[in-house]
């Protein structure tokens, strides 16, 4: 008599809780890294005597080879070991931290942190997928998807804060030393707590692969980046036109060869390629939006770098606790409902923002930011559980990898195409309200930016700088709307396409039928299941007897 039974996948325990613990001291480091340095680069043309062009390489070095190599190490850690691959980078990150305090010369300091970007880029991927091979159960799952995402975007937030502390007590070097002491805890917990994984049979490295996936990401994120921050241009244009063939290329290696480095079959399931297109909307406007909010904080409203770092942490602080309770909503309405509530609550955050102005209460402002932060968050940590939930446990690491890659794509062009538009706004705006009188140069530096503006007026007499002032911070404030109302279309876009693209959904890897559970391969944390099982579509583990 034939019979099926359902088994219910294993729950974790304090192992695996702790664990989780160790895996978040590298998501904080690597993102902190992202912003660490935002107050120290004054503190580096003093040291180091770095030049304006040294300045913007020391400060991108670490993103563009970040951004460029993530791919490539997600599918290296799902052939050599995702644990290898992490205490691997540990040893980089640690020892390129130390090299980059120590730097004696912007050259040196640039090369360091470009060695930071590869060990990040090896750290990473491998933090992600591991919580796939750690947690099975979906619900569990959730809740630590949910604390790593809070990690990753606390990280961002808290690296101008933790440098502007440093540096008011220690030497620049500082910023970039910190790390170490965490890496070397990682190297002790590592081996003891975090399961090994690999896919046996992923068969050989793609070396050619690898080639065109680094030569599409790092013209196609350097390009972007230029075209924001000095817009169009010959070499911006042509590098992201590179990036797009060798994208192409690299798309058509991956359908034609025999061991793809990136297995393609992934984007047709909608609950992969769906989170992966709605994080590159929600991190499109995070960052795009980011780079006003702090510049309004600093030049409109007088703050101090360190003092805007403070308050800039307040709304993350604020939505700290929506994360884990995003998980628990959406058992109870389901993911594409949640997701779809996410983007309208930003979106109505972004709205309330088109009526900010220069001498709007402080608290209304963080109210609004919180709410847009709030629904991002929940956009986030559902569309990251989604994503690597929907991923077989053997491609997690290649999975994360994308995840990550398409929210650093989506950061670069809402930098560059929001940038551009609040710019443009300012520009307009300031154009038909400066003071009469102006010499030529002067006129030209105000229009330019706010920070030319400013610096213009710090150098008129009396009312004629507080007149400038006053239209430049105004004509800000316009462009910041500008930004705010376009972050709010793409929100409305991303609402609208959790709906059509997520409708019927289900949590699950696909292994050969849509929505099953993958099987672990060489998993530690999977040892006591059953060596004969099949998937199931209702993500359970389905064995057969006689």
């Amino acid at each position: 008599m034939a019979f099926t039974t359902y088994a219910q996948p294993s729950r974790a325990g304090r192992r695996e809780w702790i664990a989780l613990s160790v895996l978040l001291l590298p998501c904080l480091l690597v993102s902190m890294d992202v912003s660490v340095l935002y107050f120290a680069v004054p503190f580096l043309t003093k040291g180091l005597g770095a030049t304006g062009v040294e300045q913007l390489w020391i400060l991108d070095i670490y993103g563009f080879v970040l951004a460029g190599l993530l791919i490539i190490m997600g599918a290296l850690g799902d052939r050599v070991g995702r644990r290898r691959l992490l205490l691997t980078g540990a040893v980089l990150f640690g020892a390129a931290s130390v090299l980059a305090a120590y730097a004696q010369s912007p050259e040196m300091l640039i090369g360091a942190r470009a060695l930071l970007g590869i060990g990040g880029a090896t750290l990473m991927p491998s933090t992600l997928a591991l919580i796939r091979n750690l947690f099975h159960d979906d619900k569990q799952r959730g809740t630590a998807v949910a604390i790593w995402s809070v990690a990753m975007t606390s990280g961002i937030a808290i690296g101008p804060v933790l440098s502007g502390v440093l540096l008011e007590h220690f030497w620049w070097g500082s910023v970039f030393l910190i790390n170490a002491p965490a890496m070397v805890l990682l190297l002790v917990c590592g081996p003891l707590l975090l399961p090994e994984f690999k896919n046996r049979s992923a068969g050989r490295f793609d070396l050619i692969g690898a080639v065109l996936s680094l030569a599409a990401m790092l013209p196609l994120v350097h390009g972007i980046k230029e075209l924001a921050r000095d817009g169009l241009g010959v070499f911006p244009v042509l590098s992201v036109v590179f990036g797009l063939l060798a994208a192409v290329a690299f798309v058509w290696r991956q359908r034609t060869a025999a061991r793809p480095m990136l297995d393609l079959a992934l984007f047709r399931n909608r609950g992969f390629s769906g989170s992966v297109l709605l994080n590159l909307l929600s991190m499109f406007a995070l960052v795009g939006f980011a780079v006003f909010f702090t510049q309004y904080l600093q030049s409109v409203r007088g703050m101090s770098p360190l003092e805007a770092a403070l308050w800039n942490v307040v709304p993350t602080v604020a939505v700290g606790g929506v994360a884990p309770a995003v998980t628990v909503l959406a058992r109870r309405l389901g993911r594409t409902r949640v997701i779809v509530l996410g983007f309208l609550i930003s979106m109505a955050g972004f709205v309330s923002l088109v009526w900010l102005e220069p001498d709007t209460p402080l608290w209304l402002l963080l109210v609004q930011a919180s709410l847009y932060a709030a629904g991002m968050v929940m956009v986030m940590t559902l569309g990251n559980e989604l994503a690597i939930g929907a991923a077989p446990p053997e491609r997690a690491g290649s999975a994360s990898a994308v995840v990550e890659s398409g929210t650093e794509l989506g950061g670069a062009l809402g930098m560059a195409i929001l940038g551009s538009v609040g710019g443009a706004v300012y520009q307009a705006s300031v154009q038909d309200a400066l003071p009469a009188g102006l010499p030529p140069g002067a006129a030209d530096a105000a229009r330019e930016t706010l920070a030319g503006a400013a610096s213009v007026a710090g150098e008129l007499p009396g009312r004629a700088g507080e007149a400038l002032l006053a239209v430049a911070r105004g004509a800000f404030t316009d462009g910041m709307h500008a930004v705010a109302l376009g972050s709010a279309v793409v929100m409305a876009l991303g609402a609208l396409l959790t709906g059509i693209v997520l409708r019927g959904v289900r949590t699950g890897a696909v292994t050969g039928e849509p929505g099953g559970e993958g099987e672990p391969v060489g998993s530690a944390s999977s040892a006591s299941s059953a060596s004969s099982v099949a998937s199931s579509p209702e993500g359970g583990v389905r064995a057969s007897s006689r």
